[in-house]
């Protein structure tokens, strides 16, 4: 049962021992080696004083967290870096963006580049927030004490969306375009503000230069600054909440705590394991993005022409699934539907108070909630596939594999 997490410990020791070296050849100061020192390191740095200054060992195991968390931050850190680079060159009106977009691509150093990242950083940020939160769930994690932060979590994940959103209109393309009218169309089928908040968000009754600038003003700076101070709440309440949630241990009398025993959990100090720990979590995914990036260019259509609409007119993929439901009906689909979804996932730590199965994945206590869950990420999944692959225009079904749209 031990072997995997022993292996994870020896990989790392090896850095430890390689990082050790590395740091006697830059620092004239000692390798901080006993556990005072250690500790010290977290305590006293800008950066890891975020960090509690020990972890379970369990804490190190890939599949206790799959490292979900630190990659959606990290993410965001990859898109804020990359986003400040393409603002120097990036023009927020109708008759420059899309001839910065060009710009980027083929004129500016690493422009192709950093817009690649950007954007594919985006795409798996969308992702890795929704299996972070997916994760949370099939763990547990969200009961007490952690109930509030997993709101932070719900709250987090429509600040990405948003993000993605508002970021998606800004290359001027007639992708970005369409997918954005379409968008803002599912906005306004809320009954009584939806009309009003569409002409909020796009500053007029259609998509224009209004809409792009604040587009633009909502993804450089509202939206990333509320995101930022969130999750920087976040993380501050996994450490005060108590850290990764734990398997109930059954004391003597009956009393059940959260707290493992040493004996099968041992305790470990944060520096220098789990800092390596994630500073190779950090080296894989930027390889994977820049390899991604060299490999595949952001899409980029011809320039934005309101009088020439696609066919079909989609929304960005991950709001393709409320598209299709609206295809059914514009008030269950683009409504009610995600109106009661969001409530849901705000109200679900306190729907679900059957105690037990915090922080194992799959736990039989659960297992009620578990269904309902898999039943709605199945839902998602299966109508967002159809929006993506199997509609063709006029939002006819398509067959992808005969090459022409199929019978509805």
């Amino acid at each position: 049962m031990d072997g995997h997490p022993n292996r994870v410990l020896g990989f790392l020791a090896a850095l430890r021992a390689l990082g050790r070296q590395l740091y006697r050849s830059i620092f004239r100061g000692s390798y901080p080696a006993s556990l005072r020192q250690q500790l010290a390191v977290v305590v006293n740095n800008l950066i890891l004083h975020v960090h509690p200054t020990r972890v379970f060992r369990r804490s190190l195991s890939p599949q206790t967290t799959f490292g979900l968390g630190l990659i959606c931050f990290y993410l965001f850190i990859i898109e804020w870096v990359t986003g400040v680079y393409l603002m120097f060159y990036y023009e927020p009106s109708t008759g420059a963006a899309y001839g910065r977009i060009l710009d980027l691509d083929y004129v500016i150093t690493f422009g192709r580049l950093m817009r690649n990242l950007h954007r594919w950083a985006a795409e798996a940020m969308v992702v890795a927030v929704a299996l972070h939160m997916c994760r949370v769930f099939y763990t547990g994690a969200y009961k007490p004490p952690r109930e509030f932060n997993w709101i932070l979590g719900v709250v987090l994940l429509l600040l990405t969306l948003a993000l993605s959103f508002t970021g998606y209109l800004l290359p001027w393309d007639q992708l970005s375009f369409w997918a954005v009218t379409v968008g803002t169309n599912i906005v306004s089928y809320a009954p009584v503000l939806g009309p009003k908040l569409r002409f909020v968000l796009l500053g007029g009754d259609s998509v224009g230069s209004d809409a792009l600038l604040r587009f633009y003003t909502l993804h450089v700076l509202a939206v990333p600054a509320l995101a930022a101070l969130i999750i920087n709440y976040h993380i501050w309440r996994v450490v005060k909440d108590g850290g990764l949630a734990h398997p109930l241990q059954r004391h003597p009398g009956g009393e059940e705590k959260t707290a493992p025993a040493p004996r099968t959990d041992p305790v470990i100090p944060t520096f220098p394991l789990v800092v390596y720990a994630e500073l190779l979590v950090f080296v894989v995914l930027m390889a994977g993005l820049v390899a991604a990036s060299l490999l595949f260019d952001a899409p980029l259509e011809e320039e934005a022409n309101p009088l020439r609409p696609s066919n079909p007119s989609k929304a960005p993929w991950y709001f393709l699934g409320l598209q299709e439901l609206v295809s059914y009906s514009a008030f269950w689909g683009g409504v009610m539907v995600p109106t009661v979804l969001t409530l849901f996932l705000l109200f679900l730590p306190y729907f679900d108070r059957k105690a037990g199965g915090e922080g194992v994945w799959f736990a039989r206590e659960r297992m009620g909630m578990i269904i309902v869950w898999t039943v709605i990420l199945a839902g998602i999944v299966v109508t967002t596939v159809i929006g993506v692959f199997l509609r063709g225009p006029n939002w006819s079904f398509y067959w992808p594999w005969q090459g022409w749209p199929g019978p509805q």
